[in-house]
């Protein structure tokens, strides 16, 4: 049964000083909460290591952000901004970034009201005299539109790939609620240190405090780490509206999992932690597609509510076993698929036992996915957290939050 919840019920009162704009000098510096057994006290992310379990299993998300704002003016002088959502065509990611002279996206589209048929140029800084960038003559053409959202299909010249033109014109796209421009900082600093894979449109900020000192205690404990590969969407920015949460819609996001995690995690009697809303969302996804495959014969996506429709009778081992069995039948060495799934409270979590996460937004998903996490003792961790000065938000601090 879907989980009648009121959005109104997930709120506290956070003051705008406490949202941090700009992240601290070091990344490992900021404050970490621990939360275990219902107990939560304050340390030190450095210290990070020294608080989890010896002989775990710790999963990151090695998505990267890529520079997804763009700015162009159409003939009358108006700006236009294109937020590049999710790649059209070609479809797929690594092939549309290596795309040499037209690709089309999902974007959404700022002043969109004032973009009719014309053809945008590329609204490039009058400080900039790259002649890499000039020689780019950048255009955009809307193919369709609905509401804010839109296909756009960008055409440029000189033969770089996709990829090359977006580190050029495209703008890091830091969150609304910083309430400021991109600046350099961001380049860096809106980036975790293991960033890999080409994607997202916001970064997975559990991981922007993790330095390498941080990562080699964590190797010198014995803890194993292994990485998921989840493309955040704009859909992270989005509030909910509607005042139940049923009548939230989740976009999709697609994601990759290696054979080799498949099976560590089915065989796994360790403790599972999760680095991120992102990786939490990857790792209980699978389940779902792991019955899918015993059901349907493949992977399916995850639909948003489909973990409370009805009762799951396979166990985690079964679940993943069935997509493991599948990928090599078909003889594939990872699992590409898409999730939509919402973690509320009601929601029984299979795979993830503890995770790493920053502070987030009253009224968002993913305080409802924390909510859920630590058996609705949520108000105990952000009141703490509100009377011991943490930073809120993406570039805030950070807490370890044990499952109850």
């Amino acid at each position: 049964m879907i989980p009648e919840l009121h959005i109104e019920d997930y709120s506290y009162p956070l003051p705008d000083e406490r949202i941090a704009k700009y992240p601290l000098p070091e990344r490992d510096a900021s404050k970490l909460l621990i939360y275990r057994d219902g107990q939560v006290r304050a340390s030190i992310f450095r210290n990070l290591a020294q608080e989890l379990p010896a002989g775990s299993l710790m999963v990151f998300n090695d998505t990267k952000v890529v520079p997804a704002r763009l700015f162009f003016r159409r003939p009358t002088g108006a700006r236009i901004e294109i937020f590049c959502l999710e790649p059209v065509e070609p479809a797929e990611y690594n092939t549309n970034f290596a795309a040499t002279e037209r690709c089309r996206w999902k974007c959404v589209i700022g002043n969109a009201k004032r973009w009719k048929d014309d053809v945008l140029r590329f609204d490039a800084p009058e400080t900039d005299d790259s002649a890499e960038l000039r020689a780019i003559c950048l255009e955009a053409r809307l193919i369709d539109r609905e509401s804010q959202t839109g296909t756009v299909e960008f055409r440029w010249q000189g033969g770089a790939p996709f990829s090359r033109v977006l580190e050029l014109c495209g703008r890091v796209p830091i969150p609304p609620y910083l309430n400021r421009d991109t600046e350099a900082i961001d380049l860096d600093r809106y980036q975790t240190l293991y960033a890999h894979i080409r994607g997202s449109v916001a970064a997975p900020t559990a991981g922007l405090h993790f330095t390498q000192r941080v990562l080699d205690d964590i190797a010198a404990k014995g803890i194993t780490t292994e990485n998921v590969c989840l493309h955040v969407g704009a859909g992270t920015f989005l509030p909910v509206k509607s005042s139940l949460v049923s009548e939230h819609p989740m976009h999709r996001e697609p994601f990759t999992v290696s054979r080799e995690l498949l099976c560590r995690l089915r065989d796994c009697s360790e403790s599972v932690v999760a680095v991120g809303t992102t990786s939490v969302r990857t790792l209980e996804s699978l389940y779902y597609v792991g019955v899918s495959c015993l059901e349907e014969g493949e992977p399916l996506d995850v639909e948003q509510w489909a973990p409370y429709t009805r009762d799951y009778a396979p166990t985690r081992r079964e679940a993943l076993d069935a997509i493991v069995k599948y990928l090599d039948d078909k003889g594939l060495h990872a699992l590409t698929v898409g999730t939509r799934i919402i973690i509320v409270p009601g929601f029984r979590f299979r795979v993830v036992d503890a995770m790493v996460t920053n502070f987030h937004q009253p009224q968002s998903t993913l305080l409802l996915l924390i909510s859920a996490f630590v058996g609705g003792d949520w108000h105990t961790i952000y009141d703490f957290a509100l009377a011991n000065g943490f930073r809120f938000l993406s570039y805030g601090d950070s807490s370890l939050l044990f499952r109850r």
